[in-house]
């Protein structure tokens, strides 16, 4: 599912400037490609890793995550660790998936979904959205 790498005229390079963004996706081509697009739009990406377990030492390790990416489906595993810890510390994030909005978990409801394959112009219209004031930690 690739994301198509075509520019969009519309939005500046650096949109995402100084952004520190956390990518987990498990398809290696697709990866390098959304790095490739967020790293041109400015933002300081982690990863990208490729499992949960990996995506959960990250979030553990670096305190300083703005933001995140997040494929729902890794490897036969779902993503949704990663996303409550991210959601307990007040992290904006959006799913990439091919899945519907119906098939997440309820909490999940005001996370934004971009649907793959997707285009620059959606993702980074979808990744806008993330460039919020950070949330108080869930109690």
């Amino acid at each position: 599912m690739p994301v198509c790498l075509t520019e969009d005229p519309m939005h500046p390079q650096n949109d995402l400037d100084g952004l520190r963004l956390l990518l987990v996706e498990d398809e290696y081509v697709l990866a390098l490609g959304i790095t490739d697009v967020l790293v041109d739009a400015g933002a300081d990406v982690l990863g990208p890793v490729g499992s949960v377990s990996d995506a959960l030492s990250l979030v553990e390790q670096i305190p300083e995550i703005d933001a995140a990416v997040l494929d729902v489906n890794l490897a036969g595993e779902t993503i949704y660790p990663v996303a409550d810890a991210l959601q307990a510390r007040g992290v904006p994030f959006l799913f990439a998936t091919a899945n519907e909005r119906a098939q997440l978990p309820e909490r999940f409801a005001d996370v934004p979904l971009c649907h793959k394959p997707f285009d620059v112009a959606t993702f980074r219209s979808v990744l806008a959205h993330l460039r919020v004031p950070r949330l108080p930690p869930v109690a």
